[in-house]
């Protein structure tokens, strides 16, 4: 998988740049089928090896593949039905929540026409072409789209589970007949780094995803929260979505747990729990679990991040780190690629040992009197 040399190097640097933006374009126009197609080869290559313990014990490939489906549906089932009993508590509750903000918004309200001579008409005009203006972005089409989107995507899932477990081997095939037969070795051998990649990123992922929201529920509990459980898991969800997710669920949490419970020494707590736990997982649960293969410098993460948002929505974001790592892989893999593999590493020129960036010692001045003498 090498390339060939003889060409000028802006002939592949300008290649590169094209297959990325053309790349980027069908992502983009294309996010209806390509999003839901690669959250299920994640959770496809998650399964697989459940998939294949139960083919071992003498199970027909189909039983396997729907029993391994039909576990993942059970867990999920699960975690739906707890959050639902829990929102359903949330619900009772939404007249109290709407008085204590109403409350709020009038305290708000007095103090920003002391402060501020704004006068409540004033305020009342900026409120309601604020709230016409969300009104019609709700009622657009293409928000409405957005909105019920997911629920066709939920019943596609996992029949394309279903079918790329079933096909896997027709599919590795015609990945590597792709490439010419001398390069047969290295692409079995990128799909299998490929592989352990998004195994490994997904099982951490499930772990870290775990014990942040153990830790947010029980430092809410401690605080004596409302709903400790169900914000703790909601915001372990939301923390999915690298270094914006967590900023969103400190925000929704403090929201809520405001409107709630208005002491200010709640609220500072509930920010200090969620400050420490996302210390915790940045410096202990994501370099022990999640980062051990997904080698991405953090730049690039929070590019990526941003890009897969504006390319697909919040499914983008998440499979914005997974993506990257697929493609440093590859990159590491072809000659012609390769510094773009650099650029999406977390190695400093530093730490391999090069000395590119180190600048020439200079010469003591004593070899200079010895030179005049």
């Amino acid at each position: 998988m090498s390339s060939d040399s003889t060409r000028p190097h802006y002939h592949q640097f300008s290649h590169s740049l094209l297959a990325l933006a053309i790349l980027a374009t069908a992502i983009y126009l294309g996010q209806d089928i390509l999003v839901p197609l690669a959250m299920s080869g994640l959770i496809a290559v998650l399964l697989r090896p459940v998939e294949s313990w139960l083919i071992r014990i003498g199970l027909h490939k189909v039983f396997a593949i729907s029993i391994a489906l039909l576990l993942a549906i059970v867990v999920v089932a699960g975690l739906t039905i707890l959050l639902s009993m829990q929102i359903s508590d949330f619900a009772d509750d939404v007249p109290k929540i709407r008085q204590n903000l109403s409350d709020f918004f009038a305290k708000t309200q007095r103090w920003v026409k002391r402060e501020y001579n704004v006068s409540y008409y004033q305020q009342e005009k900026y409120i309601e072409k604020a709230r016409s203006q969300t009104m019609d972005t709700l009622q657009n089409p293409s928000s409405l789209g957005i909105i019920t989107g997911p629920l066709g995507t939920l019943t596609l899932v996992p029949i394309y589970i279903f079918l790329l477990l079933y096909y896997r081997t027709m599919l590795l095939h015609f990945i590597v007949v792709l490439f010419a037969e001398k390069h047969a070795d290295r692409v079995r051998e990128v799909l299998g780094e490929v592989k352990g990649v998004i195994q490994s990123y997904m099982v951490g992922l499930l772990i870290e995803t775990a014990c942040v929201a153990a830790l947010n529920s029980i430092g809410l509990l401690i605080l004596n929260v409302q709903y400790a459980i169900l914000l703790g898991v909601m915001a372990a969800i939301l923390n999915l979505i690298p270094y914006i997710g967590g900023l969103v669920a400190t925000f929704l949490t403090v929201l809520v747990t405001f409107s709630n419970n208005p002491e200010l020494s709640v609220v500072l707590g509930v920010v200090g729990i969620f400050l420490l736990v996302q210390f915790i997982d940045n410096n202990v649960l994501v370099p022990l679990i999640v980062a051990s293969k997904v080698r991405v410098n953090a730049l690039v993460s929070i590019v990526g991040v941003l890009i897969g948002g504006a390319l697909a929505g919040v499914s983008g974001m998440f499979l914005s780190i997974p993506a990257i790592a697929i493609m440093k892989v590859i990159f590491d893999r072809v000659d012609s690629l390769r510094p773009w593999g650099v650029l999406l590493g977390d190695q400093t020129p530093e730490q391999a040992g090069s000395n590119l960036f180190r600048l020439p010692k200079r010469r003591k001045k004593v070899a200079v009197v010895e030179v005049e003498r």
